[in-house]
């Protein structure tokens, strides 16, 4: 009876912590399929420059591949097209821009509770005398073992495209049919989820 009654706290605990974990996981998700709002610039946003003639781009948090950012703005130009009457789009140019940031903290045996506790050793070399050793602090590579690093990787995909009217032209690398394309991609597309 007593074990029972020392269980049901530990489960809520563990049951509590699991639930918060996949909030937290849900969370942390890559941009999905969406317009940029005010607030976040995630998305897709277009700019109509004249009649046949937009801006589209497409920006995707750290967790979205720069081929998922250049296949949504394929998808939204598509999309436009078809929006607008028209039947294929021309990129007139179109390039994917990176945002790199690289972030340094302290690593794991560094200032901390324990004062930057770490493995020490001492040893006796005949000819030099007692020395010293410490695998976190006497790095041979300049110390690199002393910090963490993490790379993180954004990337923004935008265009520039002429709407037209009837097939593509068939001599032109850059034109492409507005609703194939829909078709293509559509599968592709993660749109985001309800709430």
């Amino acid at each position: 009876m007593l074990k029972a009654i020392i269980r049901r706290p530990r489960l809520a605990a563990l049951a509590a912590a699991l639930a918060g974990s996949a909030a937290l996981g849900g969370c942390m998700t890559a941009t999905p399929y969406q317009p940029a709002t005010a607030a976040s610039r995630l998305g897709y946003w277009d700019e109509q420059i004249e009649s046949n003639r937009f801006r589209v781009s497409f920006a995707g948090n750290t967790l979205t591949a720069r081929e998922t950012v250049e296949r949504y703005l394929l998808y939204r130009a598509a999309e436009l097209t078809v929006q607008h009457g028209f039947d294929h789009f021309i990129l007139v140019s179109r390039d994917t821009e990176t945002r790199t940031e690289t972030y340094r903290t302290p690593g794991a045996f560094g200032p901390g509770p324990w004062g930057g506790w770490s493995p020490y050793w001492r040893f006796y070399r005949p000819r030099w005398g007692w020395r010293s050793w410490d695998p976190f602090w006497d790095d041979p590579f300049w110390r690199d073992r002393d910090w963490d690093y993490r790379t993180v990787r954004q990337y923004e995909a935008v265009a520039e495209i002429v709407l037209g009217h009837g097939p593509k032209p068939g001599d032109n690398v850059r034109a492409f049919d507005a609703r194939e394309v829909l078709n293509r991609l559509g599968p592709q597309i993660q749109m985001p989820s309800s709430r």
